[in-house]
């Protein structure tokens, strides 16, 4: 008997349409999705709601980025919506490979000013690969720097260097401003409202394929919790049916059957998620009741047990230890601080997390996190440390594989968009990192396009020097582009660290008399401990200091003795650029309400010494 995807599956439901936003950061998706649903009558008059009121993570609402896909459904005449809400960082591009899965056609929204990007590209090639409808939408077209045109020109070049199919490349184009909440499909005709948006989707993206009598296959690609139904499974139903009460299958990713019944079923309406029934082929739904389901496992009829291969998504390339907190100031934040409690946490990230991989070390205290870059890890970190866990965290390093008997490391495609006076010393930092440049591009506006190919070691540490270095006016992307042999060593930071040598609390005579010899971290009435990074060296070597130095008291007085004392106020480091600052010997510590540099040895006479000391 033939398996029940194989066969050509009819459509399952004329008045539905699955579509996913996609596009690269801070283009527009999610206010977008926001003026969708007030348009389609989802909140009450009288309702508040926030802006980017997908963006439900404390994290997402902070940094102004999505972190996790989320799905929507809205009402358009007697159609119904899905829409799925994707992250636009490449670090998060695993959420973005499983969504792909659930959706029949695209709405690719592009910046009318930046013009595709890095993410923009690897989404596509995803989409277009999995032969999805695309819809082209020209967000932020009331930009007084807008180049729409050209833009629309630059999509093109685009879908046709991807390989689009001719279909595909017949796409409609919107010209939008997402935060007015107005489309049009003619730049010269200023658009009212969304309709038009709306319309285009219900008209070039295809209704679900499926055949509602055939056997059960529904493939989980997201999960959610809540704390009356315990974990949630949300994923589309391929073929057949699903009611509450069913005897169903599910089909573990290691081959085992699981059976099991449906007790509840859900269906989205707006940002709520509602009883049903029952729901058929092409439905989007969500499954409460079966305990440890997860991500790319099937739910099928129990007397046809054919599960749908699950996605493959692009391997992990950047990798950190972590490890319980050691420090002599370990405990006193943290409510999670054992390798027990560090292990079931990180267990529980690899159930929602499909680009994040955990692997053991040599020790049980210690574990090794690969992921997708820098931003996924510290995301996580700082998820845990909001959560009360205390942890100490490496330096990155990257992945390496052996391919026919020769070192292979991942390469980055690295987007740069900078004001022409500091395209100079970029290009020069980026060249002392192996980066060569492939493209060049000037419109004239002041700012430049430089695109590099660099390993992805290279980018370790770089992006709070770029920011430096461009003072905070420069933009980049880097996305993964592939495997190339070992491209020799890379320096990486050239100055030592300020190191305490002893345990005690840093006073401002101290701090005062050390600011000549270099950058200071940390601020008067600290608690330190010896090993604890204080600051940065002006010079290459590391200098142990005693930063706990108080002023003698005497009982002589010169006139200018009691002058204040003024301090240079210290360079505080976030999460991330502690990560990438931190060398080999060193590592953060991360606590709920402290984030310190430590040196992996603390005590200064068993510390190895570096051959240029």
């Amino acid at each position: 008997m033939p398996s029940p995807q194989k066969s050509k599956p009819g459509i399952a439901n004329p008045l539905l349409r699955n579509v996913a936003i996609v596009a690269h950061v801070d283009h527009g998706k999610t206010t977008l999705v926001d003026a969708m649903l007030h348009q389609s009558g989802i909140f009450r008059a009288n309702e508040r709601v926030v802006d980017r009121v997908m963006d439900s993570n404390e994290l997402e609402r902070e940094r102004g980025i999505t972190i996790l896909a989320k799905n929507t459904a809205v009402h358009y005449h007697e159609m119904l919506i899905n829409i799925v809400d994707t992250p636009g960082h490449a670090d998060f591009g695993g959420e973005v490979e499983r969504t792909l899965v659930m959706v029949d056609g695209i709405v690719l929204l592009v910046d009318a000013s930046e013009g595709p990007l890095p993410q923009t590209r690897f989404v596509l090639r995803k989409a277009l690969a999995r032969g999805l409808a695309p819809v082209v939408v020209i967000n932020k077209i009331d930009r007084p720097d807008a180049r729409t045109k050209a833009v629309l020109d630059e999509i093109y070049d685009l879908f046709i260097d991807l390989d689009a199919t001719e279909e595909q490349i017949e796409f409609p184009v919107l010209y939008t401003s997402a935060r007015a909440g107005t489309s049009s499909t003619d730049l010269d005709v200023p658009g009212e409202d969304l309709r038009p948006l709306f319309d285009a989707i219900v008209a070039h993206v295809p209704p679900p394929r499926g055949d509602v009598s055939a056997p059960l296959q529904l493939l989980v690609t997201n999960l959610a919790a809540s704390d009356y139904l315990g974990r949630i499974a949300i994923g589309r139903i391929f073929n057949g049916k699903i009611s509450v009460g069913d005897q169903v299958a599910v089909l573990k990713l290691e081959g085992l059957h699981q059976d099991t019944k449906i007790t509840k079923l859900f269906a989205f309406e707006g940002l709520k998620r509602v009883d049903i029934q029952s729901a058929g082929a092409g439905d989007i739904v969500c499954v409460a009741g079966i305990d440890d389901i997860t991500i790319g496992e099937t739910i099928a009829d129990p007397e046809h047990r054919v599960a749908i291969p699950p996605t493959a998504v692009d391997e992990p390339t950047v990798s950190m230890i972590f490890g319980i907190n050691t420090s002599p100031m370990a405990g006193r934040d943290g409510q999670y601080v054992t390798s027990r409690n560090l292990k079931d946490r990180l267990d529980k990230e690899l159930l929602g997390n499909v680009s994040v991989r955990v692997e053991p070390t040599e020790t049980p205290e210690q574990m090794k996190v690969v992921g997708r870059g820098e931003l996924q890890l510290s995301i996580l970190i700082e998820m845990m440390r909001r959560e009360g866990f205390e942890l100490q965290v490496s330096r990155p390093e990257i992945v390496t594989k052996e391919i026919d008997g020769v070192r292979m490391e991942p390469v980055e495609e690295l987007v740069i968009d900078v004001p022409e006076d500091f395209q100079g010393v970029v290009i020069a930092t980026l060249g002392a990192r192996k980066g060569v440049m492939t493209k060049m591009v000037n419109h004239g506006s002041g700012r430049v396009r430089l695109e590099f190919r660099i390993p992805t070691r290279g980018l370790i540490g770089f992006r709070s020097q770029f920011l430096t270095d461009t003072r905070g006016t420069g933009i980049m992307n880097h996305l993964f582009a592939g495997w190339e042999p070992w491209h020799g060593p890379i320096p990486s930071r050239v100055t030592g660290a300020l190191v305490a040598d002893r345990a005690g609390v840093a006073t401002a005579f101290a701090i005062y008399n050390l600011q000549e010899r270099g950058e200071v971290f940390i601020e008067p009435q600290l608690p330190v401990y010896e090993g604890m990074i204080i600051g940065e060296n002006a010079r290459v070597k590391d200098l142990d200091v005693n930063v706990t130095k108080e002023k003698k008291q005497t009982n002589m007085r010169a006139s200018s003795a009691d002058e204040a004392i003024r301090l240079i106020p210290p360079r505080k480091l976030g999460l991330e650029q502690a990560i990438e600052f931190i060398n080999d010997d060193e590592l953060v510590e991360v606590t709920p309400k402290n984030i310190r540099l430590r040196k992996r040895v603390l005590a200064g006479n068993m510390r190895p010494k570096r051959a240029d000391d």
